[in-house]
């Protein structure tokens, strides 16, 4: 059975990961080579990944030039004009690979709009999976949109329950089409390679640490952390905070620190490879998140025994942490203050459940469980 992987992107995000363990899952767990399995190349934003990910997945490359670093990025209409190159340039490429290759399925993940138009052109063998990877925001473009084209799609994907609740209700697709597909974020051998390594930095050592990570995004609400954690340091003053990501707010939010008079407790680092070791220093992960579905990042702090506290935003951490009493209410900083306050004075045992809850919990995210789930679905 031939599936191929649609996912073009233009900066690092969590999708990549899901769809290169995804695609694994399919190699890893199925018997007698089931299937064969192909990543789509659309402008060279493939090129660095492909280097470490398993040969006996193949890339089908749309493009011999690579746009990933020429084409805008951050904010809305650079991110826009750069959706539009996209589609613009791949749409007649991926076409002729569909209906030249003949895949069984095509499971996209971003960028949908291009395969699903295009799909009035495909081969009738090639069905396609859209894979929701993550809250929709549904406006009345993309709710026509899927409503013209619900005949053409062959399964809906939801990361989380709530998702796939919401995805019912809005009567865009049967509801035998739509199925809880949860993200293969954990990679146990992964886990155990990078949490041995080591924090080279000297001005870490013995020092309380909260973390944060994600792209600088106003989705994941940074500001919010770094005005809180301002307040935090009034109260506790041995803190430092230190948030892993890039993005488009990244020289805002130094100016901020700047602002507050804490940017010598706050530590901007950039994006990382590895955000384990970090967890493995830090009493506590932070997530002021506005929308998550599901947060892989809460999913890779929870595999790391460490301590978080959370907004209850849409829809991942009310599923995830849903024994635990560390929610603050979405963007509320008297809240998130309290259950602060409440992490401080939270005796070993109380701590150590909520981890376990947690950790209880991320076991639907492992590749295995994922696959199970994907191969009912293709089947």
């Amino acid at each position: 059975m031939k599936v191929f992987y649609w996912a073009p992107f233009f900066t690092e995000i969590a999708t990549i990961s899901a769809v290169i363990n995804s695609a694994k899952s399919l190699l890893k767990y199925s018997k007698s080579n089931k299937y064969s399995v192909s990543i789509i190349n659309a402008i060279g934003e493939w090129d660095e990944h492909q280097r470490t990910v398993n040969k006996n997945i193949s890339f089908k490359k749309l493009s011999k030039n690579n746009y990933v670093k020429k084409i805008p990025k951050g904010g809305f209409l650079k991110s826009r004009f750069s959706y539009l190159f996209i589609f613009t340039i791949s749409f007649f490429k991926l076409l002729k690979l569909i209906n030249s290759e003949k895949p069984d399925f095509l499971i996209i993940h971003l960028i949908t709009s291009l395969p699903i138009f295009a799909s009035m052109f495909f081969n009738k063998k090639t069905k396609i999976v859209l894979r929701i990877s993550g809250l929709p925001k549904l406006n009345l473009l993309r709710f026509y949109f899927w409503k013209l084209f619900s005949n053409k799609i062959y399964k809906i994907t939801c990361p989380t329950k709530s998702t796939y609740e919401y995805i019912s209700q809005m009567n865009i697709f049967k509801k035998e089409k739509i199925f809880i597909l949860r993200d293969p974020v954990v990679n146990i051998n992964d886990f155990k390679n990078k949490k041995k390594e080591k924090i080279q930095n000297k001005a870490f050592f013995n020092k309380k640490i909260l973390i944060g990570v994600g792209r600088l995004t106003k989705q994941k609400n940074f500001s919010f952390l770094i005005s809180s954690f301002q307040k935090i340091l009034h109260k506790y003053p041995d803190y430092i905070l230190i948030i892993l990501g890039d993005g488009e707010e990244k020289k805002a939010l130094e100016n901020l620190t700047v602002d507050l008079k804490i940017n010598d407790k706050v530590h901007i680092l950039g994006h990382q490879k590895n955000i384990y070791k970090f967890f493995s220093i830090s009493e506590c992960f932070i997530l002021s998140s506005l929308w998550e579905d599901p947060g892989f990042v809460l999913i890779e702090a929870a595999l790391s025994n460490v301590n978080i506290i959370s907004s209850d935003c849409p829809n991942g951490p009310k599923e995830i942490l849903n024994k635990n009493s560390l929610l603050f209410s979405n963007n509320d900083q008297t809240d998130f203050l309290d259950k602060f306050d409440k992490f401080i004075n939270m005796n070993p045992k109380e701590l150590f459940n909520n981890r376990l809850n947690a950790k209880k919990y991320i076991k639907k995210f492992t590749q295995f469980q994922h696959y199970k789930k994907l191969n009912n679905i293709l089947n």
